[in-house]
């Protein structure tokens, strides 16, 4: 479909009746309809892409939001054209909700390609919306301003601060263990999320807004302003501001342009220095394929061990999103990161990265929160990529939120087939296991049958949790949450059900663990291997719909479990 460059405002992308005078004339008389004025509607357009829903909860805050964007829109001289795209909430989705991000990609790459936009702000947060957002932007690559749902305040109960999810998990495992009952458990459930806005620690939504922010998809200094904050409100009004001259014309900066080599290894360096979130590496790995852009694990490890962790939040640390925002937020860490950094990178506003930190070289950190280079949290990054004859293409370790004692290990393995075989004995009193073991769970990655759900943080069993036992070495081809923490190897790839060596894994077979080696190992013959090879059968593809496309066009975890027909061409 032609992409009308050379028309704006409501005469860009003309619908197909073989008579492009009528199709305007009868889109045009439809808008008149909602009470704009002709002058209004000979405005260049801006569209708001709302993905608020009353099945999300993390963007209850949303109407204020597309207001304060069509406010913003308004002031630059744009009309605002606000329009809903999916939405895709963590805890409402079933199987998970990364297996709806491509899908909330596809539409809103298409709303974008399809309607009459000259510009959009995008409006995400919870979880998969911002990676899903950002991969549409670059594939459809019109000017795009990206505003961030922003993170919940924390809340005061019992003499300490609770907020989504990292304390939940904390809180959960206790209940788990018998140590927290039935009715604390309870008071706990009602005091975990009390405001708008996604998960207050640095998990998935926190980092990915600030790999947006890092990538230039933001205003400078919008990736964590707490969603409840008016300066949340302002932020989308400026943004706004900015689309509607970009709409018009002016220092026109596309996204593709933003995803670059440099800007792709800047956003590397903010995520290790963050101790961000895994799913990070998934998402970001995504974002470049839609640039034509490979990220390779290797290089991960590369800038790990030259990339300090800077910032004490949890699930690695102490603090909250709304400390780190009164800390300094990303542009402290920028800051701090400049030597590090390639400052050519550019920005949605028209400068580059190194024209906004020197106009922020005098930006305010609290060290407490933010530590400078030569005081780190940790003197490397936060995770790791192992490979080896488990994971012939890679794996990853976040070791910024793993115990170190158990970063060199061999030990024997028990294995879960499955789901629901781990849902059925991981509890049971019989389950053959001691705290030495590690933990396997077989098909939970991309095809799997779950869309690689959150099910690589795999419970302590509950005999050993009961009997003190708090973290244990668990491996998976599954993902984790941004808020988890423990030692946990995951995206295991090729994942079990595309018949990679970890869906040849038995329980009593010895496996290998070694961070410093950046190993992984199943310590098992080639002959028997063979022999279960031989056996293995992949699962079968499903007969229609969502289902069958993501089986059949479903990309691994290093590749971004992007869709292989979405990918850009490099």
């Amino acid at each position: 479909m032609p992409d009308d460059d050379d028309q704006r405002g409501l005469a860009r992308n003309a619908s197909t009746y073989g008579d492009r005078d009528f199709a305007l004339y009868l889109r045009r008389s439809f808008m008149l309809s909602t009470g704009w004025s002709r002058a209004a509607l000979a405005r260049p357009t801006v569209g708001i892409c709302d993905t608020g829903s009353g099945l999300n909860p993390c963007h209850r805050h949303f109407p204020d939001l597309v207001r304060a964007a069509e406010r913003g829109v308004l002031a630059g001289g744009g009309l605002p054209l606000p329009f809903p795209t999916i939405s895709v909430a963590e805890p409402s989705l079933s199987p998970c909700s990364m297996y709806y991000r491509n899908l909330a990609a596809i539409d809103t790459e298409e709303m974008l390609r399809a309607q009459p936009l000259d510009a959009a702000v995008l409006l995400g947060g919870c979880d998969k919306t911002v990676p899903a957002q950002l991969m549409a932007a670059v594939s459809a690559d019109i000017p795009t301003v990206v505003v961030v749902a922003g993170p919940m305040m924390a809340t005061r109960f019992e003499g300490e601060r609770l907020s989504a999810c990292t304390d939940c998990r904390r809180f959960w495992a206790r209940f788990r263990a018998g140590e927290v009952d039935a009715a604390r458990i309870a008071r706990v459930e009602g005091n975990l999320a009390t405001t708008a806005g996604t998960c207050g620690v640095m998990g998935t939504a926190s980092t990915m807004a600030a790999i947006a922010e890092t990538l230039g998809f933001t205003l400078p200094g919008t990736a964590a302003i707490p969603a409840v904050h008016a300066d949340r409100m302002r932020a989308a009004e400026a943004s706004g501001t900015l689309a509607a001259r970009l709409a018009a014309g002016e220092r026109i900066v596309r996204p593709r342009a933003l995803v670059t080599a440099a800007s792709v290894a800047n956003a590397l360096r903010v995520l290790l220095a963050l101790g961000g979130s895994t799913n990070a590496i998934i998402h970001l790995t995504a974002i470049a394929g839609r640039a034509g852009l490979a990220l390779d694990l290797r290089d991960l490890n590369r800038l790990s061990d030259e990339t300090p962790v800077l910032v004490d939040l949890k699930p690695t640390g102490q603090g909250y999103m709304e400390d780190f925002h009164a800390a300094g937020g990303l542009g402290a860490v920028l800051r701090a990161l400049r030597p590090m950094l390639n400052l050519d990178a550019p920005t949605v506003t028209g400068e580059t990265l190194r024209a906004r930190l020197d106009r922020e070289a005098e930006g305010f950190a609290d060290r407490s929160v933010i530590r400078p280079l030569a005081d780190p949290v940790s003197p490397v990054g936060g995770l790791v990529a192992l490979f080896g004859t488990l994971a012939p293409r890679g794996a990853i370790l976040k070791r910024s939120a793993a115990d170190p004692a158990l970063f060199e290990k061999e030990a024997r393995a028990v294995v879960f087939t499955s789901l629901p075989d781990m849902a059925e004995r991981i509890d049971r009193d019989d389950l053959d296991v001691t705290p030495d073991d590690i933990l396997v769970l077989q098909n939970a990655g991309p095809k799997g049958g779950y869309g690689m759900p959150e099910a690589g943080y795999l419970p302590i069993p509950r005999k050993l949790a009961r009997a003190g036992v708090t973290d244990m070495v668990r491996i998976s081809d599954a993902r984790m949450s941004g808020t988890a923490f423990g030692t946990i190897v995951l995206h295991v790839t090729p994942e079990a059900a595309e018949g990679g060596p970890l869906a040849l894994v038995r329980t009593g077979d010895r496996i290998r663990l070694s961070v410093k080696e950046r190993r992984l190992d199943l310590l098992v013959g080639a002959e028997e291997l063979a022999r279960r090879r031989s056996l293995w059968r992949p699962p079968p593809e499903p007969r229609r719909g969502w289902d069958r496309l993501w089986h059949r066009e479903v990309l691994q975890a290093d590749e971004g479990v992007d869709f292989a027909f979405l990918r850009g061409v490099g």
